[in-house]
């Protein structure tokens, strides 16, 4: 299941439509600084990052349309300025909610160490996630391994509709040699949420592990992401 499920603060009576309605000391801002962001729901944390609401529109109640338009948290990943705006939620309200997920793409760097070993996963899907998923585009790019596993570098190669596109094994393999990479783990984002690889992502994966042989350089592994909790590897799944 994806990623994001909604996290509802424990309480025994149903949440107020509007923060003004809750008890001064049971409003998010206060809840939050008295005993962290842990008791606070998504729709609480967001609405605390868009501000201010306006007369007609309390933050809470745009913060919970949000979600409800992208389904899970995840989907706030890559969404777009244009999609946020609407009444009550102006430009700069909109640049606060870019601000606080390029916050999380900056601070998921860190969660993949300089020296650690990419040979999980767990270890690189939240960071690829948070780095290169958009909402309404496909994403392919590669990670480039040393011989101990180590990233020596990454990049984005594609960011549109494969379908439509054809990208070239060259166009990942020429900045591997570059960098003497001996491994390349190729990634792609699917913005359905359904990471399952189609015949293209096959035929693909089959393509780029023959041109890594023909020049020494291991095909490490291929990710289809489709969330943070949902990806498929295609070494699994006998792509080649």
């Amino acid at each position: 299941m994806a990623g994001g499920a909604r996290r509802s603060a424990p309480r025994s009576a149903p949440l107020p439509s509007l923060i003004r309605e809750m008890p001064p000391e049971e409003r998010p801002r206060q809840r939050l600084l008295r005993s962290g962001g842990e008791c606070l729901s998504h729709a609480e944390v967001l609405a605390l990052v868009l501000g201010n609401g306006c007369r007609e529109v309390c933050s809470l109640e745009l913060a919970r349309e949000i979600l409800d338009e992208c389904g899970t948290l995840d989907g706030l990943v890559g969404v777009r300025p244009e999609a946020l705006l609407r009444r009550g939620l102006g430009e700069a309200k909109a640049a606060s909610v870019l601000a606080a997920l390029e916050l999380a793409r900056r601070l998921a760097e860190g969660r993949v160490p300089e020296k650690a070993p990419m040979d999980r996963p767990e270890r690189v899907v939240p960071y690829l996630v948070l780095r290169y998923a958009v909402r309404d585009q496909e994403v392919m790019g590669a990670l480039y391994l040393d011989q101990r596993k180590r990233l020596v570098g990454e990049r984005e190669v594609f960011r549109g509709t494969l379908s439509k596109v054809t990208v070239e094994p060259r166009q990942i393999l020429f900045p591997a040699l570059v960098r003497r990479a001996s491994g390349v783990v190729l990634f792609h984002s699917h913005p359905s949420g359904d990471p399952a690889p189609s015949l293209e992502d096959l035929s693909f994966t089959r393509r780029m592990a023959e041109a890594c042989t023909a020049v020494g350089v291991e095909l490490v592994d291929h990710l289809n992401l489709g969330g943070t909790r949902r990806w498929v590897l295609l070494r699994e799944r006998g792509a080649w």
